[in-house]
């Protein structure tokens, strides 16, 4: 064996080695839910029409409805997610829907854990979001 295909051999090795590590994972499933908020600030003298958009890791995963002249909204909406692994980063913003530019009213951001969690995030404008997520195997 050449000294240039070392470097490939040991490339392919660790590649396989990663591709086993992530075969023998067992499948698991992100569920968000329970999203309100409380106190939320629009500017002044505005009442927010709020929703939340729920991402992992870089990808947008979902969007709850808008919820028009409401300081404290609560969405119905669930979001469930196939792949999620321990670590993974959940982040999810609230905005305050407008004519022409949406307003980021804050963001949460959080490495995802096994079972099932309740959090409260404090928005940088004011405000808090609160929401549940469990992760566990998929059946």
């Amino acid at each position: 064996m050449s000294s240039s295909s070392l470097p490939w051999c040991l490339l392919v090795v660790c590649v396989l080695t990663v591709v086993q590590i992530y075969a023998a994972e067992e499948p698991m499933v992100l569920k968000v839910f329970n999203l309100h908020a409380t106190d939320l600030h629009s500017g002044l003298f505005q009442t927010p029409d709020a929703y939340v958009e729920v991402f992992r890791m870089h990808g947008f995963l979902g969007r709850t409805e808008v919820k028009n002249n409401n300081h404290d909204p609560s969405w119905k909406e669930e979001f469930s997610f196939l792949n999620a692994r321990e670590n993974n980063i959940l982040r999810l913003e609230v905005y305050d829907s407008n004519i022409f530019v949406d307003n980021l009213l804050g963001t949460c951001e959080r490495s995802i854990k096994i079972g099932t969690w309740q959090h409260k995030c404090f928005l940088k404008t004011g405000g808090i979001l609160n929401y549940s997520y469990t992760l566990e195997p998929l059946q």
